[in-house]
């Protein structure tokens, strides 16, 4: 196993490249998620208790609360998955000869999508303006995004590297093209032959 940085590692077989990009450790700030998603929650059962408890309510008290679990459970889900991804997110990359997989896992939940490699086109580098409102949204702790990385597939961008530092995504995506390139003219050999 070789690393690029602190956060990718990836093993190069004869006929395949596995890559591992470990979700960014945002240190005492997954402390602070993970008190986030505590109240979160207490707020959330507090309010489910005192707006369905009492037989007392009227119907507009009980459209306010059920618009309010609305917007509470929409964030629950994402507060809880924001602080799932930092504890034991990993995004994993698989090259073989016909295609490239990508997967965002937590723990080992997450959907390997496969991609032709055929049919992959303009892989490049993604760095929104440093001043921008994106740049400044992309570095907030809670946000998982922030994606280095895109290529098209089919006609439709797909990114991947989160929260990758400059030189971290520079170097994946030297490791990507070359093994990329590296795969199509292995087919192209078998193809000929």
């Amino acid at each position: 196993m070789k690393w690029i940085g602190n956060r990718i590692s990836f093993v190069d077989d004869a006929s395949k490249t596995t890559i591992v990009i470990h979700a960014k450790d945002i240190g005492w700030m997954k402390g602070a998620l993970g008190a986030w998603v505590a109240m979160w929650f207490t707020l959330g059962i507090s309010v489910i208790a005192w707006g369905f408890a009492s037989e007392q309510r009227s119907d507009q008290e009980y459209i306010i609360v059920s618009i309010f679990l609305a917007f509470w459970m929409y964030y629950a889900l994402k507060i809880s998955r924001s602080w799932a991804w930092f504890m034991w997110g990993k995004e994993l990359i698989k090259i073989d000869e016909a295609s490239l997989y990508y997967k965002k896992s937590i723990r080992k939940y997450g959907k390997s999508i496969p991609y032709l490699l055929e049919n992959v086109s303009k892989l490049r580098l993604y760095t929104p303006e440093e001043k921008s409102f994106q740049m400044a949204w992309e570095k907030s702790p809670w946000i998982i995004g922030g994606e280095r990385l895109e290529f098209e597939y089919l006609g439709k961008p797909v990114r991947m590297g989160l929260k990758l530092e400059n030189k971290d995504a520079t170097l994946l995506f030297k490791l990507l093209t070359k093994r990329i390139e590296k795969q199509i003219k292995m087919n192209q050999k078998r193809q000929s032959l």
